[in-house]
């Protein structure tokens, strides 16, 4: 690997700030100064050495973060603070969330810099399952309630769609707290499923994604690493 090319992936520099790094002797390479941004290392051999600080390549990521309200799953920085901004891990700007939640969804959201792992979660072959919770403007009861979990099971058509949803499960938890699992990620899927029903969300909570479940350790807006096994689970 180029010595410039280390430097951008082990640091906050880019490529001509890790350029003007070697160039101001700032950079050593096995004990000794380098300048050259073109000299080749082994990166799991050599000793790399920045401001004095050692230097190693970052491996693969995976973080579940308890997402609060008014944060974006977005990329690029809006009205909002973004989740990636909520983690404090080196070149943390690397990682990607795992599927949106909306600004005004809470709950499980995970992140990583493995583009293959959180396909085998976002892909619809896979029918990864996410339980929600939401809570509803009207109560829903009786046998209104009844024919809700049978609309659900069978697949709503959505309004601008042209196939229904996938069969999903309802669970009443209140008159107006509901559990929905869904298999899909459509757009604002769960809040347009309540309103084909005739009814509205008012907050929503994602629990769980497949067997993974939210920490129930970590607070709003606190993130942690996932385990061996965790990961192992997609």
């Amino acid at each position: 690997m180029r010595l410039d090319r280390f430097l951008s992936e082990t640091t906050p520099l880019t490529r001509s700030l890790a350029k003007r790094a070697l160039k101001s002797g700032e950079v050593e390479l096995n004990g000794q100064p380098i300048k050259q941004a073109a000299t080749q290392i082994d990166p799991e051999n050599d000793s790399v050495r920045w401001q004095g600080e050692p230097l190693a390549l970052v491996g693969l990521r995976y973080v579940m973060l308890n997402k609060p309200l008014e944060v974006e799953c977005s990329a690029r920085r809006g009205l909002y603070p973004r989740a990636v901004d909520l983690i404090d891990l080196p070149k943390a700007e690397r990682l990607k969330p795992v599927g949106r939640l909306d600004v005004d969804t809470t709950g499980l959201l995970l992140l990583t810099d493995d583009g293959q792992w959180a396909h085998r979660i976002t892909s619809p072959k896979h029918r990864c399952a996410k339980v929600y919770r939401a809570t509803l403007a009207s109560p829903l009861e009786g046998t209104a309630a009844q024919r809700a979990k049978e609309q659900v099971a069978e697949g709503l058509l959505l309004d601008g769609e042209e196939e229904p949803t996938k069969p999903a499960t309802l669970k009443l938890l209140s008159s107006t707290e509901a559990e929905l699992t869904i298999t899909e990620g459509r757009y604002h899927q769960v809040k347009r499923m309540f309103g084909a029903l005739g009814n509205r969300v008012e907050s929503l909570h994602r629990a769980s994604i497949g067997d993974l479940v939210l920490d129930a350790n970590l607070p709003p807006g606190e993130w942690r690493e996932l385990t061996a096994d965790e990961i192992a689970l997609f």
